[in-house]
């Protein structure tokens, strides 16, 4: 065999055998397991109201990091936009609504979504506009109300408890401005976003809103709210989920850690009875 044809020959096969070895990969490590073994993380994403939601779900993270479970909180300023995203699969869960809430959401807009935890309670109050207390309410005043049907039934009950209205059937959840039977002071009813309530209390002459938008517009409901709701009240605050995850690993996880101790006191402490556990 001629020399030049061998030297070609020997030269063609170091180069293939050194392009093997360079397109092998170090695979990285796994993370090793108290007992061992090996995991991988596990993302779980969860769509939340600013506070008192996301606060207290940041507070869930290391206790799920400890589970090799890494907890991605995604926050949203409206009612809607939460439960679609859950629905279409862009996000795990969610936590920001009540069942009441999502119940009807369910049935309006057909979908499939399930509550897996209650939490907290979130106490709805009644805020001063125009006026600084119920006491001086003129008649004809203005009372700015959440526009969607829960939020709204709910706010008309607690005026109701005040004596201020009467309702047709008090056990009517979904109540409108239309099921008031007695008015004695002529009030009116201004039906607004429920996020957009406590920028509009200039304009009214109370607002009933929601803690969670009270507490993010600076307002504490154990303190400036000119009358709360009773801590009895149906409207927990759920973990929701579509239809068919309740048993997901990630999931059972975050409900674990959610009525721990360590969040039943973060709660206590964080809101000081704004926001009261449900476990």
């Amino acid at each position: 065999m001629p020399k030049k044809f061998l030297a070609l020959l020997l030269s063609l096969a170091l180069c293939l055998s050194l392009a093997a070895c360079g397109g092998e990969k170090e695979e990285a490590p796994a993370e090793e397991t108290p007992d061992g073994g090996s995991a991988e993380t596990v993302t779980l994403t969860v769509a939340a109201s600013p506070t008192p939601h996301a606060v207290i779900l940041e507070a869930c993270v290391p206790l799920l990091a400890e589970q090799g479970i890494e907890l991605v909180i995604n926050q949203y300023d409206d009612y809607v936009v939460p439960n679609t995203a859950v629905e279409d699969g862009d996000e795990d869960a969610n936590y920001f609504q009540h069942l009441p809430y999502l119940e009807e959401f369910n049935e309006t807009r057909g979908t499939h979504l399930v509550d897996v935890a209650g939490v907290h309670i979130e106490p709805m109050g009644i805020y001063a506009g125009r006026v600084e207390s119920l006491e001086d309410l003129p008649d004809g005043a203005v009372i700015g109300v959440p526009n969607d049907p829960t939020n709204e039934g709910r706010a008309l009950l607690l005026l109701e408890a005040q004596g201020l209205i009467k309702l047709d059937d008090s056990s009517n959840l979904s109540a409108t401005p239309n099921n008031i039977v007695e008015n004695p002071k002529n009030l009116q009813f201004e039906e607004i976003e429920a996020q957009t309530l406590p920028s509009s209390r200039p304009d009214l002459d109370l607002a009933v809103i929601n803690s969670n938008y009270a507490l993010g517009a600076g307002l504490n409901p154990t303190t400036d709210a000119l009358a709360i709701e009773s801590a009895d009240s149906p409207y927990v605050n759920v973990l929701v989920v579509k239809e068919g995850n309740e048993s997901n690993e990630a999931i059972q996880a975050l409900v674990e850690a959610l009525h721990s101790d360590t969040i039943r006191d973060f709660i206590n402490e964080e809101f000081d009875g704004a926001v009261v556990p449900a476990f």
